[in-house]
């Protein structure tokens, strides 16, 4: 039998397990991975915003009636966009994958933590399943180029001219000059006038014996 002052004896840590080496050599790969796919992104988007030719040659011509050209701005914005989609889907997966080889080189029991972390993101995501919804239709309208920056377009809200564009807001300045700010998840249809041949609707003129007509009639009053 064990006495009351039989006591356990603390063991520390056993620090031998942990490879310091493989901790450094993660972190300088995430760093190296996150600079070289940095590189490739800013190449992209310079890319994509400069323009390309490839279609212009004189075997492409066919196709030229589907294919709309972007004004600079558009494509500047559409760039900068995709640029920093791409950096920051790039950032947080770089970001993840050094963490986890990072504790494992610590010799750290990482399956609780992904639990843990799969939890958290569950609830994060039904907690926020609108800014989700927005972003992700930002991101569509942008690679689908629905409209963009100088569009002038109509929805179910407000016909007015595209001013800036985000992955969750759009802002439109109105006919009447009021800004609205629309968020994107929840524009469900909208039509571009910029884009095909739209007409504006005839206004009725009013008829000249009509018109000739008022001022006789107010003189007989």
């Amino acid at each position: 039998m064990y006495g009351l002052s039989t006591t356990t004896p603390i063991t520390p840590p056993d620090i031998s397990a942990i490879n310091l080496p493989g901790v450094l050599i993660s972190i300088g790969l995430g760093v190296a991975i996150w600079l070289a796919a940095s590189f490739v992104i800013s190449g992209i988007t310079k890319r994509v915003a400069a323009g390309t030719t490839f279609f212009k040659k004189p075997h492409f011509r066919w196709v030229a009636p589907a294919l709309r050209a972007l004004d600079h701005e558009r494509r500047v914005q559409r760039s900068n966009t995709i640029g920093s989609l791409l950096n920051s889907v790039v950032g947080v997966l770089v970001a993840v994958i050094t963490i986890m080889y990072v504790l494992k080189n610590l010799n750290v029991d990482i399956a609780p933590l992904l639990t843990s972390v799969g939890i958290l993101g569950i609830a994060i995501g039904f907690g926020a399943q609108q800014l989700i919804r927005d972003f992700l239709a930002g991101i569509f309208i942008t690679l689908e180029d629905q409209y963009g920056i100088g569009d002038v377009i109509e929805t179910s809200e407000v016909v007015g001219e595209v001013e800036a564009m985000g992955l969750r807001i759009t802002r439109v300045r109105a006919e009447d000059g009021a800004i609205w700010y629309l968020r994107n998840g929840e524009i469900l249809r909208v039509g571009n006038r910029s884009q095909g041949t739209y007409v504006a609707p005839a206004t009725e003129e009013p008829d000249a014996s009509d018109a000739a007509a008022a001022p006789q009639q107010k003189a007989g009053e």
